[in-house]
């Protein structure tokens, strides 16, 4: 029988590294699929689940026309430093989004960069 998939939710990948503590914490230990995810999770720098949810909140504030909490979730992701870098993250999509805005998206997730030691 082939399981049927009933919701789709897109997940910025602080929401996974918190999804895969608790259902470490819960089963023990993961499979083999969720052990790599957690690897590659742990490379990387995230934000907090915290700072995710406060940055995607500033997002959603924005009110930018056609951004879809898709594209906020992968801004999340990647933090672009610059207009530049939001633009080549966003080509991946079919979505415009005018320099204006993407200035005001740059510019509220300057304040959720890390700041270099």
């Amino acid at each position: 029988m082939k399981p049927k998939i009933i919701e789709e939710t897109p997940l910025c990948m602080s929401e996974v590294k918190e999804l895969l503590g608790k259902i470490k914490k819960r089963d023990e230990e993961l499979n083999f699929r969720a052990n790599k995810t957690e690897e590659y999770i742990n490379t990387i720098d995230v934000l907090s689940a915290k700072q995710a949810k406060e940055l995607k909140a500033k997002l959603e504030s924005l009110d930018v026309p056609r951004l879809k909490n898709q594209h906020i979730l992968k801004i999340i992701d990647t933090l672009p430093f610059s207009v530049d870098d939001l633009k080549v993250i966003l080509q991946g999509y079919t979505i415009t989004v005018n320099n204006d805005n993407m200035k005001k998206i740059v510019g509220a997730v300057a304040e959720f960069i890390p700041k270099k030691k």
